[in-house]
């Protein structure tokens, strides 16, 4: 039986967006610190996509968002582990709570968020 990958795979867009920048697979993965064997097993999807932090690097050379190569490669931000643990239970609450809105609440949630952040601030000094 033959693993059909979507085309929304992180190997898939890697290697598309590496492309279409004009890198060569020999040089962006000098580029990254990883052997060209290594990232064109990646681009292939033959071996799990790096870690966290060398999505990070792929990201920002490629001009990218951090956060959305993260989350494509099934990856965590550096800092997430450390809020999630923070409040081990309000933030998974809130992240549940959350499932299913729209983009657009979201962004609304968020920043409704930094305005608390802000207040909270305010009192402090």
């Amino acid at each position: 039986m033959s693993k059909r990958k979507p085309d929304r795979s992180f190997g898939h867009v890697l290697r598309e967006a590496r492309v279409a920048k004009g890198f060569s697979l020999r040089k962006f993965a000098q580029m990254i610190g990883v052997s060209p064997t290594y990232l064109s097993q990646v681009e292939q999807e033959n071996v799990d996509p790096p870690t966290a932090d060398r999505v990070q690097t792929i990201a920002e050379l490629l001009g990218e968002n951090v956060d959305e190569w993260t989350a494509l490669a099934g990856r965590l931000t550096e800092d997430l582990p450390d809020i999630i643990r923070s409040s081990p239970t309000e933030v998974p609450d809130l992240l549940r709570a959350v499932r299913g809105l729209t983009p657009e609440q979201l962004r609304t949630l968020t920043a409704q968020a930094e305005q608390l952040q802000k207040q909270g601030k305010s009192r402090e000094k």
